[in-house]
């Protein structure tokens, strides 16, 4: 299994938000599961990749031209893929990976994931999409999506096909227990 990552090239400014994902990043490894993700050595994704490779983990980067050239590439990858931009990123993890995470991020993290759980509601995939809640980070979210389908604009069980865990273990159990939901327009 490989398991898409999506988080900030920040390392947020709480040290709980580091120490978590280093702990997600050996977890994973040791269990053989490998990591896919945007390719970079700064923030969380330098912590998730450095802390699975130092546990053994193979970890795949896949990095738009631009942002190589500015030298945030991580040089000691398993695998490092550099695409032409962003739009060529997503793909290339999305065709990687068999699961997506967002772990804590900004913008960018939001796009992917949004992107992908998008995705599996019309069944392009059948791929599990899970946020990594460290410290209820994701909460606000949460309830705003739960606003959305309260106003008729998404359906319950497109909310419940998102995993919401805060450990480890609790994470790649429910990536294994997964079933996807019906695609929207079946």
């Amino acid at each position: 299994m490989k398991v898409a990552i999506y988080c900030g090239s920040a390392e947020g400014n709480s040290p709980d938000y580091v120490n978590a994902v280093k702990a997600l990043g050996v977890h994973l490894a040791q269990q053989g599961v490998g990591i896919v993700y945007g390719g970079g050595n700064v923030g969380l994704m330098g912590v998730i990749a450095n802390a699975a490779l130092q546990a053994g983990g193979q970890v795949i980067g896949v990095i738009p031209a631009h942002l190589e050239s500015k030298e945030i590439a991580h040089t000691g990858l398993t695998e490092l893929h550099v695409v032409a931009n962003m739009h060529e990123r997503k793909a290339k993890m999305s065709e990687l990976a068999d699961a997506f995470v967002a772990l804590p991020g900004g913008v960018g993290t939001l796009e992917e994931m949004f992107e992908v759980w998008t995705w599996g509601q019309l069944g392009l995939h059948d791929k599990p999409c899970a946020f990594y809640n460290i410290n209820g980070f994701y909460d606000p979210l949460f309830t705003m999506v739960d606003s959305m389908q309260q106003a008729g604009f998404v359906k319950l069980s497109y909310i419940d096909m998102i995993i919401k865990e805060n450990t480890p273990e609790a994470l790649l159990s429910a990536f294994i227990d997964y079933k996807a939901p019906q695609a929207k327009w079946s």
